[in-house]
């Protein structure tokens, strides 16, 4: 649902001038270049194979392959059933093989195991858990299908935690040195069709809120590379309470939500070449979250994304921090930080602002006070055809640095601001005949403040009497800094506005 309530676009008026930085450096602070950010991310990534030469490029070696147990070893195994699958508006009924058990079997008896191609789909019922140690290889070309009405994740680790009650930690015994890669993997929600796969939790009863394909909490030295997730309804992976990982060589084909989804505490990650469809935030990086899809809430810190390239121009890429309340009255900072986005192409919106949680009613879950974001660096990225500024701000920030950032408008006159300052506003309408039924997708409300903002060549490309014309973005092309007002005809016309502003520091 948090697709359909951010579709809506905010209705915003001008609150006044700005002050920001237009430098040709690229750094967060003078303390804390980027050269040394990167470093700090990659440093204890070594272990798995990631290195960064003298120009920050990075580097990852191929993954072992050691001597691998074969799962048609396991044959025996296999169960056989019968079920309803929806195709394209068909309903079929479908007699095949299930392979859980004789995969299971195999990850609890060896380390590494191989699912070969034998050119035909491995149906599972289960989620494939994995142990400290294993690494699951899917030969390229193998599709693994989640039977219908199964209503789990695909593959999980074996000891995942609740954070529900309070913060969670890495110290206490986290699964270790995981390995995932290969493979199509696909819940078979085609369509509009979920075919009874929905929820991506670790078992049925999803008592821990998890939501994915791949649902990783609780792990440290984990690696996800080389697969396509393909007509997923759950988030494509799920990292939670997760340090130290690289997640590479993904691509989404009509996946239906997130692609890579974190809820903190999540650090000390390499996220690169990821591609592909999804419906909705192509990365989504959420310290805080709704309650009912976060497994836990915490700090995310020293992360690398690069080399993103969505396919559609009409994703986005979601920062989310916030301030966590627990049942009994404590709080958690979930703040983001020490963070780098670089290399990215076919994303519409960087989206940095609170969103209460609409499915269990915003008075029942929501952040206070809103999320803090620090030392951000976003650098080579495209953007094409923003129908509103790119870069949406509606949280606190203190230093953020767009370097080599370019809009590209295909038709002549076409031309939007670069970064919007303040809180927004829009109107859901859970029954438009109905206004008391009608909510506040945002908080309209709240102040956000920006501080050492860096503004570094930024340039406009678009069609200016027949001829494309590259511009070089000054003062007047950057910023919009916003203030909400309240809407006295409200509910014959929306948003209902409020009264927070966007304020931006020197």
């Amino acid at each position: 649902m948090k697709r359909m309530y951010r579709k809506y676009a905010a209705t915003l008026a001008v609150f006044g001038a700005g002050m920001f930085v237009i430098g040709t450096a690229s750094v967060f602070k003078k303390d804390r270049p980027l050269d040394k950010t990167i470093r700090d991310i990659t440093a204890p990534l070594a272990g798995l194979g990631v290195k960064v030469d003298s120009g920050n490029t990075t580097f990852v070696k191929p993954l072992p392959k050691g001597n691998a147990r074969l799962v048609t070893d396991y044959a025996s195994r296999v169960t056989t059933d019968t079920w309803k699958e929806t195709r394209g508006g068909q309903t079929v009924s479908v007699s095949d093989k299930l392979w859980s058990r004789a995969i299971q079997a195999a990850l609890d008896e060896n380390k590494i195991i191989r699912i070969p191609d034998q050119g035909w789909p491995y149906y599972i019922d289960a989620p494939l858990i994995l142990h400290s140690g294993n690494h699951l290889m899917v030969d390229l070309k193998v599709e693994i299908r989640l039977k219908p009405n199964t209503n789990t994740c695909m593959v999980r680790n074996e000891h995942p935690v609740s954070g529900q009650n309070g913060p969670v930690y890495l110290k206490e015994n986290p699964d270790v040195d995981i390995i995932i890669e290969g493979g199509i993997w696909t819940t078979l929600a085609i369509g509009t069709e979920s075919n009874g796969n929905v929820s991506g939790g670790p078992d049925p009863a999803n008592a821990l809120h998890g939501h994915g394909t791949i649902l990783l909490n609780h792990v440290r030295r984990v690696q996800v590379r080389n697969l396509t997730i393909k007509e997923c309804r759950p988030h494509g992976i799920q990292l939670s309470n997760v340090s130290e990982f690289v997640i590479e060589n993904i691509r989404f084909i009509d996946h239906g939500r997130d692609g890579v989804h974190m809820n903190g505490p999540v650090s000390y990650g390499l996220i690169r070449n990821i591609q592909g469809k999804t419906f909705d935030d192509f990365i989504a990086v959420n310290a805080w979250d709704w309650k009912n899809t976060a497994p836990t809430f915490g700090p995310i810190h020293y992360l690398l994304i690069e080399k993103v390239r969505a396919e559609t121009n009409d994703v986005e890429i979601r920062l989310l921090g916030g301030t966590k309340h627990f049942a009994d009255g404590k709080t958690l900072d979930c703040d983001i930080h020490d963070c780098v986005i670089r290399d990215v192409s076919g994303v519409k919106t960087f989206k940095m602002y609170d969103q209460p949680n609409l499915e269990l009613g915003r008075d029942n879950d929501f952040t206070d006070p809103i999320g803090n974001v620090r030392n951000l660096y976003l650098s080579d990225v495209t953007i094409k055809n923003p129908p509103e500024p790119p870069f949406q701000i509606g949280m606190n920030v203190d230093g953020l640095t767009l370097d080599q950032i370019t809009m590209t408008f295909d038709k002549p006159g076409k031309a939007c601001k670069l970064v919007r300052i303040g809180p927004m506003s829009a109107t859901y309408k859970h029954d438009p005949n109905n206004p008391s039924s009608w909510v506040e997708i945002f908080s309209p409300e709240k102040d956000c403040t920006v501080r050492n903002l860096n503004l570094v060549h930024l340039t406009r490309t678009q069609s200016v009497n027949g001829k494309t014309v590259t511009t070089s973005l000054g003062e007047s092309d950057c910023l919009e800094i916003v203030a909400q007002k309240i809407n006295p005809d409200y509910p014959e016309t929306t948003p209902k506005g409020g009264r927070g502003k966007g304020i931006l520091i020197k």
